[in-house]
C-alpha cells in the first residue's frame, strides 16, 4: 500500500485542481524541458539543504501544485517529509489518487519528485514548517506507523472532499487526520483497518475529525466564485459534492483541507513551531524564513535569501 512513483503521478491529488481548467485528471501530460527540469532540480537542491540544516527530523511540507488563483490558494497539495524515510531521507509521505486502481493509495517520493511535481515547472513553491521537539516527535512517529496510515486512508478520493465525513478524502485531508492521530493519542495499536462502501463507518478517522472539531480546526472554507462551477463540479471526474451540507453548497463555501488551513492549524497548536517558505522563477530562487507569505510573484522581502539561477 505504499509506493514510491514516478514524477507523472504527482500532480493528481491538489485539492480542489480540477476546477482550475482539470477536466480530467488522469489525463494530464506532465512535459518538461531539459532547461525546466535543471531548474526544479536546483530548486530541489535547495530545499534539501534547508531540511538538512534545520536540525528536525520530520516537518510538514507543501507546494502549489495546480493554479487554484481563482479560489483564493496558493498551495494544493501538503505531505509529510521524514528524515528517516525508508524510502530515502527526506522522502515526503502522501496520499495520491492511483489512476490505474481508481483509489486513493499513500507513497513516498524524494523532495526533488515532489517539487517536479508542480503544473508550471518555470515557478514554484514549497512551504516547510518545523515543529517543536515534542509535536515534532509525536508526528514522525505516527508518520512512520504504517498501520495507522492506512487505518487513515479512505476507500474513496474526493479532490474536494468534505473535512468532516469519512465518504471521501483528499491529500491534505489525510495529513490534517495524521497529525490529529499524532498529537490526539490515537496510534496504529489502536486503530481498526478502515472499512469500505460508502456508509461504511472509519473509526479511527471519526476519531482524528472529532479531536480536529474539539480543536478548532477549520478547513478552508473554499470560496467557490460561482454557481456555475459549483454545478459543473458534479460532472467532473474526482470531484463530488454528495458529502458536503446543502448550506455550504448554497454558499458557495466548503470545507475543505488545504495546505494553508493545516499550516494556520499547526501554528496555533504549537505556536514555536518555525517555517520556511521557497520560491522560484525563471531568475532566481528566495528563501523566506517567517510565517509571511512570499505570494505567488515570488517577490523576496527584506532579509530573504536570494540565489540567482544562470539563464
Amino acid at each position: 500500500m505504499f509506493k514510491r512513483l514516478s514524477v507523472a503521478a504527482l500532480a493528481l491529488c491538489a485539492s480542489a485542481g480540477a476546477w482550475a481548467g482539470m477536466p480530467a485528471f488522469c489525463e494530464r501530460s506532465n512535459d518538461i524541458t531539459a532547461a525546466d527540469q535543471d531548474r526544479v532540480l536546483r530548486f530541489a537542491g535547495v530545499i534539501k539543504q534547508e531540511l538538512a540544516r534545520s536540525g528536525a527530523r520530520v516537518a510538514l511540507i507543501a507546494r502549489a501544485g495546480l493554479d487554484l488563483s481563482r479560489f483564493g490558494l496558493l498551495y494544493s497539495h501538503a505531505g509529510i517529509a521524514l528524515r528517516d524515510n525508508p524510502g530515502g531521507p527526506w522522502a515526503v509521505r502522501q496520499l495520491y489518487y492511483a489512476c490505474d486502481e481508481s483509489v486513493p493509495r499513500l507513497f513516498d517520493q524524494g523532495v526533488s519528485g515532489f517539487a517536479l511535481g508542480a503544473d508550471a515547472p518555470s515557478r514554484g513553491h514549497i512551504s516547510l514548517v518545523f515543529l517543536p521537539d515534542e509535536e515534532s516527535a509525536q508526528l514522525e512517529q505516527a508518520a512512520l506507523d504504517k498501520r495507522l496510515g492506512l487505518a487513515l486512508l479512505a476507500g474513496k478520493y474526493s479532490a474536494n472532499a468534505y473535512a468532516y465525513g469519512t465518504r471521501y478524502q483528499n491529500c491534505n485531508q489525510w495529513v490534517a487526520e495524521l497529525i490529529a492521530s499524532a498529537w490526539g493519542g490515537l496510534d496504529g495499536q489502536d486503530a481498526a483497518p478502515a472499512a469500505t462502501g460508502d456508509a461504511a463507518r472509519n473509526p479511527a478517522r471519526e476519531h482524528a475529525q472529532e479531536w480536529l472539531r474539539g480543536q478548532g480546526y477549520t478547513a478552508g472554507p473554499v470560496k467557490v466564485p460561482s454557481h456555475l462551477l459549483m454545478f459543473a463540479g458534479q460532472f467532473v471526474p474526482l470531484l463530488h459534492m454528495n458529502d458536503h451540507p446543502v448550506e455550504d453548497i448554497h454558499a458557495l463555501a466548503l470545507h475543505v483541507s488545504v495546505p494553508d488551513a493545516i499550516e494556520g492549524f499547526v501554528r496555533r497548536q504549537a505556536p514555536q513551531a518555525r517555517r520556511v517558505e521557497l520560491c522560484h522563477d525563471q531568475q532566481r530562487i528566495v528563501v523566506h524564513r517567517g510565517w509571511e507569505q512570499l505570494g505567488a510573484g515570488c517577490r523576496p522581502m527584506p532579509g530573504d535569501d536570494v540565489i540567482p539561477l544562470a539563464p
